[in-house]
């Protein structure tokens, strides 16, 4: 299933994409796609989709597509899961998962735009496999993982490399500015994912492919993940993990580049969909 939410901020609707690609209102079914609702996905899998309200076309846009799990509780990272990102960011490959946070303030639908903060220099982009937990997984093992994740989905991971690696303190300030957690469009349940090891990315910048790889190329697949991480903190239902960037990030490029005002970025994962975002300034 391909679960999603559409409408203006603050009034988002529960969704599903059916075999036609049309979207389907769910809010006769579910009041939200949440952590609850994501718990057991039972009501959404008996409902006759055909018999449910038609929104209109995904692909001939027209309405939001907002971020598709509601409430989202924690944002986690895992940085440096690729060795060529590593490489190309000056750092060693981690013998162990890096985990860091970004604010749940800083999610917005997949298309909405991006604001880099007033005195950010250097903001910069990575495509990521985004895992969102079904259930609540707590010192679980590698082989039970994926029982507890309920889905994959496309985050885009922004940065401001400035905050990020020359600030004091954690990465946590320049990964968690308002509008840096874009994911979406839709949470795509892992019958329907298949093979969370052999998915391709790509990132483009103003049209310019940037970033190309794939998740066989992962230090530390998704069940090492989710065992690892809940080892340390436990798991709710509708809490992401974003699960690393291959290669292409501004940072590595020589001379680096960085966003700027004007520019547009778009990302996608093979049968998670794609984003498109224009990036802005805050003005204060």
């Amino acid at each position: 299933m391909k679960l999603l939410r559409y409408g203006p901020k603050g009034q988002e609707k529960p969704g599903i994409l059916d075999k036609d690609g049309q979207i389907r209102d769910l809010s006769g079914v579910v009041k939200d796609i949440d952590g609850k609702v994501l718990t057991d996905l039972s009501a959404i899998r008996a409902a006759n989709l055909e018999s449910l309200p038609l929104v209109g076309s995904f692909k001939a846009g027209g309405v939001r597509i907002a971020e598709p799990v509601a409430r989202v509780g924690k944002f986690l990272c895992i940085g440096l899961n690729y060795s060529d990102h590593a490489k190309e960011s000056g750092m060693p490959e981690p013998a162990e998962p890096i985990i860091f946070m970004k604010a749940i303030s800083a999610i917005i639908g997949p298309n909405d735009d991006v604001y880099l903060p007033p005195t950010a220099k250097k903001g910069d982009w990575e495509v990521e496999l985004g895992i969102v937990i079904g259930k609540e997984a707590r010192y679980v093992t590698k082989e039970t993982a994926l029982d507890y994740v309920a889905g994959a989905c496309v985050v885009n991971d922004l940065s401001e490399r400035e905050y990020q690696l020359e600030r004091l303190g954690t990465w946590d300030k320049g990964k968690g500015c308002d509008t840096f957690g874009p994911f979406g469009p839709y949470l795509v349940t892992l019958d329907e994912v298949g093979d969370l090891n052999n998915l391709g990315l790509w990132l483009d910048v103003n049209g310019k492919r940037m970033q190309t790889g794939s998740t066989a190329s992962l230090i530390f697949d998704v069940p090492t993940i989710v065992s690892y991480v809940s080892q340390f903190m436990s798991l709710q239902p509708g809490d992401i993990i974003s699960t690393g960037t291959p290669p292409g990030v501004g940072l590595g490029m020589k001379p680096p580049v960085f966003l700027k005002e004007g520019d547009v970025i778009e990302l996608g994962i093979d049968k998670l969909g794609s984003q498109r975002q224009s990036v802005k300034r805050t003005k204060i």
